[in-house]
């Protein structure tokens, strides 16, 4: 048996200025044949779990290409080709089964407001019967297309995602079932006009916990073999952006439809409970101050990368040396200019510059703002740490080159390198003890709960200023199928 087994990762944020090419889906771009099997075999990921599986049951395994960028701007469209040239050039070799960790919100410049389902047609113009699995992530917005170029189509059921690799384990489990004939699969898929907010898609609170029991209670059913329930992407201008189920039963059609219809209305009675409102930032930050022990978490959530935000606004840091905060970890921020300026003037340099704010953000007019400040520069690295946590466990993660740069009050992380701070090390590869600090400014949303959280304190969203912006109001949408909640506000 012969398995291809891929990855092609990245949320696409529409409003974001920040540029996607081949370069960032990697260290130095993806990772090519035995390189991608290499570089993915004992993570945590879905395409971790795809070789897995296929080793188990001792099938040849040909991995074309593996690469996963942080959320940012639309995919260059040359990077793009590179990826589907690079997986149907082995299909087309040919191939029993294939298996692809994709994410569900990929927008290509010049190509396709459908990454991954234009990838999947692509793959069935060349192979109509070839067996497909896919696993995507929980903020895919589902596709016609994608539904009907692929066979099995499995979610992440958490967020924050700790369940990527039994994700991805049981799409491939069910693809061999689909191979041995032991299973006759039937998908059915619908969505919902309702553009959820992600800090309202906590499956462990809330109306999305109920949503996501709700597709769990479905896999209790004697026929149902997966089901998977969709918060989507709302920065994603495009006219499937919203929420979505798909559920796959044993060949039993009318059950999948009616589990389907039944997951998508516990998300629509409560549509209003996913919405986001924010506290003015000075509000947020007066009430840190207040705050005994530590570490307290300053979440500057409108610029978190994961959501394809620029990573180098500086308003929340700004207001918080404003009000007197000292004893601050912040990081990681992402000047690649600022970096070269402190690594050039060496370790132990007192030195003053514009730090952050060189990115301006058109599509919610707003201009950089460099926030000067005078430090010494405590320490560089390479920026290299392996992933310890329950996400992305194993991976190596790359920040580029880094520069801590002591203020006094803060110490700051500086990356050439967008970084999620989704593990201790984004502090401790760089010699910061983040249990030591009495604040953690952190660029992030949700990504922060299961590695920041069971160390801290309190924590505090801040309303900074980013393209991760929860205030859906100061965006505009052109793509996106009217009517639309909240966008648009009905009751039907």
């Amino acid at each position: 048996m012969k398995i291809v087994i891929a990855q092609m990762e990245h949320e696409t944020n529409t409003f974001s200025p920040v540029e996607t090419p081949w370069e960032s889906f990697g260290p130095d771009g993806p990772y090519i044949g035995n390189h991608a099997y290499k570089a993915m075999k004992n993570t945590r990921t879905p395409i971790g779990a795809f070789i897995d599986v296929a080793e188990k049951v001792n099938a040849e395994i040909v991995t074309p290409v593996a690469g996963f960028a942080y959320p940012s701007g639309p995919v260059a469209g040359a990077a793009y080709d590179q990826f589907c040239d690079l997986i149907i050039d082995d299909v087309k070799q040919g191939c029993d089964l294939i298996m692809l960790d994709l994410h569900g919100a990929m927008v290509v410049n010049g190509r396709t407001l459908d990454g991954e389902g234009t990838l999947l047609a692509k793959i069935r113009g060349i192979t109509p019967t070839t067996p497909i699995a896919i696993s995507l992530d929980l903020h895919a917005n589902i596709t016609e297309a994608m539904v009907d170029n692929s066979n099995i189509i499995v979610g992440y059921k958490t967020y924050p995602h700790i369940d990527m690799y039994e994700t991805g384990t049981l799409a491939g489990e069910l693809l061999l079932r689909l191979h041995r004939g032991e299973i006759k699969p039937i998908m059915h898929w619908n969505n919902i006009p309702l553009l959820a907010q992600t800090l309202k898609m906590n499956t462990s609170e809330g109306a999305m916990k109920e949503y996501a029991e709700r597709a769990a209670l479905s896999e209790e059913k004697g026929s149902v073999l997966a089901s998977s329930a969709f918060g989507g992407f709302p920065m994603a201008d495009i006219p499937d952006a919203g929420m979505s189920a798909v559920v796959i039963t044993d060949n039993d059609k009318k059950l999948a439809q009616d589990e389907c219809t039944a997951i998508l209305e516990v998300a629509w009675s409560q549509k209003e409970s996913f919405i986001w409102f924010d506290e003015p930032l000075e509000d947020a930050i007066s009430q840190a101050k207040t705050l005994e022990g530590g570490p307290i978490l300053l979440l500057d959530h409108p610029d978190n990368c994961a959501t394809g935000a620029t990573q180098d606004t500086m308003t929340t840091l700004r207001e918080a040396l404003k009000q007197g905060l000292t004893d601050i970890a912040v990081g990681p921020i992402r000047d690649p200019e600022a970096v070269s300026v402190l690594i050039e003037a060496g370790l132990g340099s007192v030195v003053t510059l514009p730090v952050g704010g060189k990115t301006d953000m058109p599509a919610i007019n707003k201009k950089g703002e460099p926030l000067e400040l005078t430090g010494v520069v405590k320490n560089v690295t390479n920026g290299e740490y392996v992933i310890t946590g329950p996400q992305f466990t194993g991976v190596k993660a790359s920040m580029g080159r880094t520069v801590v740069f002591d203020t006094g009050d803060t110490e700051i992380v500086i990356t050439e390198k967008l970084q999620e701070p989704w593990d201790q090390g984004v502090f401790t590869s760089v010699g910061i003890e983040p249990t030591s600090k009495k604040y953690l400014l952190l660029k992030s949303r949700m990504y922060f709960r299961p590695v920041f959280l069971p160390i801290a304190k309190h924590s505090i969203y801040c309303a900074g200023v980013g393209v991760g912006s929860s205030d859906w109001t100061i965006f505009n949408y052109e793509k996106i199928r009217r009517p639309i909640y909240p966008l648009d506000n009905f009751t039907d």
